[in-house]
């Protein structure tokens, strides 16, 4: 695992994402990767915005195999990635948060309130609104099928 996390964090950015892609696609049908998600996890900070991008991504395809609600411990650093200081991280997290949603319902009301108060003012007026209509595409996608989970 250790030569994995290297690799999702190298500079070949190129290699890296093709790994997290690799680790996503197997991550859909498969509880493989789940184990690591502590591991996984321990990234979602990472100084390096591809590497976090990644990372969003990753659990999100894991949360489906999160039977000891692991998740509930990062939700909150989870969301905070809303607001990143990158804008296409932000971006990237809440398009992920779809997945996070279908896959844990009792989060959509959590997720559904923190994109309505999220603060996007630190964005320049080129990026607010393409994350803006991200935001609404997400909770569309959340409550369309979950209706009843708010």
């Amino acid at each position: 695992m250790q030569e994995i996390l290297e690799t999702l964090t190298s500079n070949n950015d190129v290699y890296a994402y093709s790994v997290a892609d690799r680790i996503i696609s197997e991550s859909m049908d498969s509880d493989k990767w789940y184990k690591y998600f502590d591991d996984f996890t321990a990234l979602l900070n990472h100084p390096k915005s591809l590497v976090r991008n990644r990372i969003l991504f990753i659990l999100a395809a894991n949360a489906q195999w999160d039977e000891e609600d692991r998740f509930d411990t990062i939700l909150d650093d989870y969301l905070s990635h809303v607001t990143d200081k990158k804008p296409i991280t932000a971006r990237q997290c809440i398009k992920a948060l779809v997945q996070v949603g279908k896959a844990k319902p009792k989060y959509i009301s959590t997720i559904v309130d923190h994109l309505h108060s999220a603060d996007l003012s630190q964005y320049k007026d080129s990026m607010r609104p393409l994350i803006e209509r991200d935001i609404n595409d997400t909770i569309e996608a959340l409550l369309h099928d979950h209706v009843g989970n708010i």
